[in-house]
């Protein structure tokens, strides 16, 4: 087989790259006393305000059964708050405390440095083109997913 090495292939730059932002971010949050899940729970719930641990765990990637453990470290930690949802009595709606909300905005300052030194890595016309081949490149990537669950017509 007379290919190109594995690392000029694009799955694995784009898999290097991703191993690399997210040991920053790690590395970041980690001071903070937070796993990159916690950081992106309250950074979904200061955007979109009450959230359900199932709109949660969309949002965040992971299956219910992980939100729900986050979900009960991140309220252990007095970050977030539960209460009944007014529309269905089984399900908890998530909101940001004030503490949770002052840890995010900390943490959130160390971690938009890294989008600031990313950003300026390129000309805005780099930048620009770069989004928009890595929005492509993650469409593309669902699409296979899509492709790849569904069992072959016999």
């Amino acid at each position: 087989m007379a290919e190109a090495p594995v690392e000029h292939d694009l799955c694995t730059r784009i898999r290097r790259s991703e191993q690399a932002l997210m040991a920053h971010h790690e590395a970041v949050l980690r001071t903070y006393g937070l796993t990159m899940t916690q950081y992106t729970v309250l950074l979904a719930l200061s955007r979109e305000g009450g959230m359900s641990g199932s709109q949660l765990a969309r949002s965040c990637g992971v299956t219910q059964q992980s939100m729900s453990s986050v979900l009960t470290n991140v309220e252990t930690k007095e970050l977030i708050h539960r209460q009944t949802s007014p529309v269905h009595a089984k399900v908890q709606i998530a909101t940001l405390t004030d503490q949770g909300r002052a840890l995010l905005d900390r943490a959130y300052q160390e971690v938009v440095i890294l989008e600031r030194t990313l950003t300026d890595a390129f000309t805005p016309s780099e930048h620009a083109a770069l989004c928009e081949l890595l929005e492509r490149a993650t469409t593309v990537l669902v699409q296979q997913t899509r492709h790849a669950t569904v069992p072959p017509v016999a």
